[in-house]
């Protein structure tokens, strides 16, 4: 099997220079938008399949949840081939990724965040260990 490693696109809907403290707790308040951020500042980038297996959720509630979290400015996404990865904004103000950060450490302690985690880590074939280079 022939690996091929495609040019990587990353888009950006909103500046990070309006993320306000209003704006910022009302992306996260929904428990599956927090779900998502949670494994995100732990695992660094996912897909969506990866975001599907580990909440247990359907596609197209994943999908919605992180387009607007995309378009809030709170998370970046980026091809590569065929599969687009989210990931936390880096350009995110220092006191939203301390909160972030903060808040990670906090959930891996409650059962559900530990119960993403581990379904994400049982995942059969993850996109990354195909990716080029991986």
């Amino acid at each position: 099997m022939l690996t091929v490693c495609t040019l990587t696109v990353t888009r950006q809907s909103t500046p990070t220079d309006t993320m306000t403290p209003v704006r910022f707790f009302k992306c996260i308040s929904d428990e599956t938008r927090l779900r998502c951020m949670m494994l995100l500042q732990r695992e660094g980038k996912l897909c969506v399949c990866e975001l599907t297996h580990a909440l247990d959720l359907s596609q197209p509630k994943i999908s919605r949840h992180l387009a607007q979290l995309r378009h809030s400015g709170l998370l970046t996404d980026q091809r590569e081939g065929q599969w687009v990865y989210y990931q936390i904004n880096r350009e995110l103000p220092r006191w939203a990724r301390e909160i972030l950060r903060t808040v990670n450490a906090e959930t891996q302690q409650e059962e559900r965040y530990r119960q993403d985690y581990e379904r994400l880590q049982t995942m059969n074939e993850r996109p990354q260990e195909a990716r080029c280079g991986a």
